[in-house]
């Protein structure tokens, strides 16, 4: 078997509308479609793929019972350290971030001219932006 790429990452939220607009004003994702099902919440969207789902947390768990699945563990502090999302623009990344109140953690990956952004969500799942050096054509 081989997958060919990350499919979705799902948050549970106490809160889906502030998520949802958490997502929206600080990353740029936007809502899109959702199919109907039987929990609240929304498909975030990143380039016209659904990247981000969000889902109120008690009827997700509720369905998820139904369906034979186990409580998930803690995302904070359990097996999911961060989600990271790809940039290319560092000042504006770091203004976007700043002009939201945001002070992220920075951290260059020596070497390589990566940069990474660290933050928290409002449910204290941690984020990443991972800003990639922009490299001429051909070069």
């Amino acid at each position: 078997m081989s997958v060919a790429a990350l499919e979705h990452v799902l948050i549970l939220s106490d809160d889906i509308e502030a998520t949802r607009d958490f997502y929206c004003r600080v990353l740029g994702l936007t809502v899109g479609e959702r199919p109907p099902l039987p929990f609240a919440g929304y498909w975030l969207y990143a380039s016209g793929t659904p990247c981000l789902h969000v889902a109120q947390r008690g009827a997700y768990l509720a369905h998820a019972r139904e369906l034979g699945l186990s409580e998930p563990g803690p995302m904070v502090g359990g097996n999911v350290d961060h989600i990271s999302f790809a940039a290319s623009d560092a000042e504006g990344v770091r203004a976007a971030l700043h002009a939201v109140g945001i002070a992220p953690v920075a951290n260059e990956i020596a070497g390589t001219g990566i940069q990474q952004l660290f933050f928290e969500d409002p449910n204290g799942v941690r984020l990443e932006i991972n800003i990639k050096p922009v490299t001429a054509p051909g070069g």
